[in-house]
């Protein structure tokens, strides 16, 4: 089998317990092999939580849950210095926190101030935590995906843009039609009565981390010809430069996409080509990704809020505006 029928094969076992949420489960594929950390949108209830411990289940690797408090402290994630003694000798010993893990799940990551928050920013753009003036390295294959909630803003506190930035993207989840409603339902009476049931052993292998690093560096040969790069490239100055396209435009933003929105769109335009079977990457696989990359590093307007302008609304506009050279 091959890294990318194994890669299919992780979603689509993903996908047995994650109905209606194809989009999502996609999306997690795509920050898993592009190396990148997920921002994850959506109201209480639609399988958020419940994707990545499918992930974590049904591949090879540790699952860390931190659930984002306005009482926890940056120590609670990174870990600390603690006194140990064995009688004779007495030293302090570095304790791991839950950061040290493959898999992160960072639950309702506005819910804590901005001390906490900053604590995961060394270890999404460093890959390793510092703590009493020593770092230690995270694993190699590591993910962070952080979750909010969209309509809640009482206790929350806003993540800083330089922390947004560190995300590869920003996912909106939404609700699942009408058919995929009935199947949670079911899944959801099926699990109940399974789980009175003596526990049998799931006969699924769990997928070895290795094939992970083996998508990575296929991911990484797919070519991207030099239209293609300058069409990543001119959809991120339209968001800079705005009025060199468009008045209107012009007007609904206040700061464009950053240097990381150019590497991430490059590097999720790339993995999406990938799992479409391709070894180049074309302007369709830029338009299938660039909301996720850009939707999160972009900031609006006054005009853009007053006028209940959203920012996939923004994106829209760009993608029109943009042409493919």
């Amino acid at each position: 089998m091959t890294a990318r029928d194994a890669i299919l094969a992780l979603g689509q076992r993903i996908g047995q317990s994650i109905i209606g949420q194809d989009t999502m489960v996609e999306r997690l594929l795509l920050g898993l092999m592009a190396n990148g950390h997920l921002l994850v949108e959506g109201l209480p209830g639609l399988a958020k939580t419940r994707a990545i411990k499918s992930l974590a289940k049904n591949l090879d690797s540790s699952l860390s849950r931190v659930q984002f408090t306005p009482d926890l402290l940056p120590a609670d994630i990174t870990g600390s210095d603690i006194y140990v003694s064995d009688g004779s000798k007495s030293a302090f010993q570095f304790q791991q926190g839950p950061i040290f893990a493959n898999l992160i799940l960072a639950d309702e990551i506005n819910r804590a101030p901005a001390k906490v928050q900053s604590a995961l920013l060394e270890a999404m753009e460093e890959r390793q935590v510092t703590v009493g003036g020593k770092s230690y390295k995270l694993p190699e294959l590591f993910m962070v995906m952080a979750t909010q909630n969209p309509i809640e803003q009482e206790g929350t506190y806003q993540l800083p843009e330089a922390q947004l930035d560190r995300f590869l993207m920003h996912i909106e989840v939404g609700y699942p039609d009408e058919a995929s409603e009935a199947a949670i339902m079911r899944l959801n009476r099926d699990e109940e009565n399974a789980s009175q049931q003596p526990e049998k052993p799931d006969p699924q292998e769990r997928l070895n981390p290795q094939v992970i690093f083996e998508a990575r560096a296929q991911i990484g040969n797919v070519s991207m010809a030099e239209p293609v790069e300058k069409y990543i490239v001119a959809l991120v100055f339209a968001t800079r430069y705005p009025a060199r396209y468009d008045k209107e435009l012009a007007s609904l933003l206040q700061v464009g996409v950053s240097p990381r929105g150019v590497i991430g769109l490059d590097r999720v335009s790339r993995a999406h080509a990938w799992l479409q079977g391709r070894d180049y990457v074309t302007p369709d696989d830029v338009k299938a990704v660039v909301h996720d990359v850009f939707r999160h590093r972009l900031i609006l307007s006054y005009e853009a809020h007053a006028a209940n302008t959203t920012a996939n609304q923004v994106i829209d506009r760009v993608v029109e505006l943009v042409a493919v050279s």
